[in-house]
């Protein structure tokens, strides 16, 4: 099985997490400059070009969130990142979505555009981007009060989303300091050892993020 994407990217780190959760065996392909090859054949197996990108036996699985489910059928291990009860597991994928599109999409706005031109900013976008986050953390602060991982007391695939996106986002656009139940499951989700493991590996990478020094905390 191989894995094409790069340890500092948000998302890869999310299918690096469901990876490590199992000790799934698996080979990591690098995408930089070095290993042009690894380049080659991701746009060959995905001409999309985004990452992260898992081949299993055969088989193309992209997109983050399908790579987990992918795993969690075909990979199957004690920790199990979906719950077998239909509707619990919908929570569950709504949490992944929340964390996806309301955490990961506006902070990732206001870094690509810290990355554009001046001249080509876009403003007015990352004010709506920053105005997002802030809703978004007054929502998960509430949501998480009494619960240990974003589901409940099971970490689950929403909790493999969960933690690059806040650990990013917290860097990006500070989360408040009275929002303490978001910051006790920020604390909780890079105390893991399989984030702390991915957070480890993107760590040669962190004086890239444009927003300035990322810490520990």
């Amino acid at each position: 099985m191989e894995l094409f994407g790069h340890p500092f990217s948000s998302y890869c780190q999310k299918a690096l997490v469901a990876l490590y959760e199992n000790d799934v065996a698996f080979d990591f392909r690098m995408l930089s400059p070095d290993a042009p090859g690894n380049g080659a054949r991701l746009a060959a197996l995905w001409p999309i070009g985004k990452f992260p990108v898992l081949v299993d036996a055969g088989r193309t699985v992209v997109e983050a969130s399908i790579i987990v489910e992918h795993l969690h059928i075909h990979r199957p291990g004690p920790v199990r990142l979906l719950p077998d009860d239909p509707a619990a597991a919908l929570d569950v994928r709504m949490l992944d979505r929340f964390f996806d599109n309301y955490v990961a999409t506006p902070q990732q706005k206001i870094v690509f555009d810290a990355l554009r031109p001046e001249g080509c900013k876009d403003a007015a976008g990352v004010a709506d981007a920053h105005a997002m986050l802030e809703k978004a953390y007054l929502w998960a602060n509430a949501h998480m009060a009494g619960r240990s991982w974003a589901a409940g007391d099971a970490f689950t695939l929403a909790d493999c989303s969960a933690a690059p996106h806040l650990f990013y986002a917290h860097w990006t656009h500070a989360i408040p300091a009275a929002l303490g139940d978001l910051h006790a499951y920020r604390r909780r989700l890079m105390a893991r050892p399989s984030f702390a493991r991915a957070m480890d590996e993107a760590r040669p990478w962190r004086s890239y993020f444009p927003l300035g020094a990322i810490g520990d905390d």
